[in-house]
């Protein structure tokens, strides 16, 4: 990912100074996204998925006062987007391709407003890779804030499985497309990001977002999704993976998020039903490739990719 006017992150921010910004980010608008118990259930399966070496880093990359638990902080990068300093990561949750085109094509469709490249999430992830691959335990790195990397490495990958997050242009991944669901009024790319996971919440696990990260990790191990699970994490090349996981999401959202959908219209039960297993499986692979990244980034044996100098 090029640098920009950003630096990358750059700057070394003080572990102190990153908990500061958790403490206040309650006081931060709340962007649309995966919703909070979507994106907690990504990293907490990722997290029952890390091996030593990599559960050892992550642990060691967060706040103290979150006890080793990264899904307290999954959701950070949407309470700080809108902050000054942070303004200028809002293009990386998302990508906009061509109306109906249904392809992404990063060199088409991977940047900023203003043109600049590689700002947009599947840039994002390949960025906060690299600089993860700085890590070194038991020393710090002076270019990179490894602590932010973390999170918003394991963000991004939520944002990346999230269908309408690589969404048409002209309707802002389906943001602009008002419609009511049920009985309220919403729009589409909110039906995507949290519309089904609350109602699926509410209607099947009593509002218990424990018992349903707990079907979807039965879901992975012994049920719908073991056959072909093993294949989710297949990635030759950490930095090119990103493009296959928004590929993925764009053809997801054109054969199931836009598909028959008209806007004003209601959506209820047949949306619901037939929609909420593509939901489930996007935060379990969410889930499962964000491990992968990690197990890799962090084994002490990994040679896939060469930290840049």
């Amino acid at each position: 990912m090029a640098s920009g006017g950003k630096g990358l992150l750059a700057g070394s921010f003080l572990r102190a100074a990153a908990l500061g910004l958790v403490v206040l980010a309650s006081a931060a608008p709340v962007a649309r996204s995966w919703s909070k118990e979507g994106h907690m259930m990504t990293c907490q399966i990722a997290q029952g998925l890390l091996e030593p070496d990599a559960a050892h880093a992550v642990r060691n990359l967060l706040p103290e006062d979150v006890g080793g638990d990264l899904s307290a902080l999954c959701v950070w990068p949407d309470q700080v987007r809108h902050w000054y300093k942070y303004r200028w990561t809002g293009p990386l949750h998302f990508i906009d391709t061509p109306d109906k085109a249904c392809t992404f094509d990063y060199s088409r469709d991977c940047h900023g407003p203003d043109g600049a490249k590689d700002m947009c999430v599947a840039g994002a992830i390949a960025n906060f890779t690299s600089q993860l691959l700085h890590y070194k335990h038991g020393s710090a790195d002076r270019k990179y804030n490894l602590t932010e990397a973390l999170l918003f490495l394991s963000h991004f990958m939520g944002d990346v499985h999230q269908p309408m997050h690589v969404g048409f242009t002209s309707d802002q991944g389906g943001n602009s497309i008002d419609l009511r669901w049920f009985r309220h009024k919403s729009n589409l790319h909110h039906v995507w990001d949290r519309e089904i996971i609350q109602t699926a919440l509410a209607e099947f696990y009593d509002k218990d977002m424990g018992t349903f990260r707990k079907q979807l990790e039965h879901n992975l191990t012994k049920g719908t999704w073991s056959d072909d699970v093993s294949s989710w994490g297949d990635c030759e090349d950490l930095l090119s993976c990103p493009t296959k996981y928004a590929t993925e999401s764009i053809n997801l959202a054109c054969k199931w998020a836009y598909s028959g959908v008209h806007g004003g219209e209601t959506l209820s039960n047949d949306y619901f039903d037939s929609r909420l297993p593509i939901v489930s499986r996007r935060i379990a692979q969410g889930g499962v490739r964000l491990a992968m990244f990690l197990n890799r980034i962090f084994s002490q044996h990994n040679r896939d990719v060469a930290a840049p100098s």
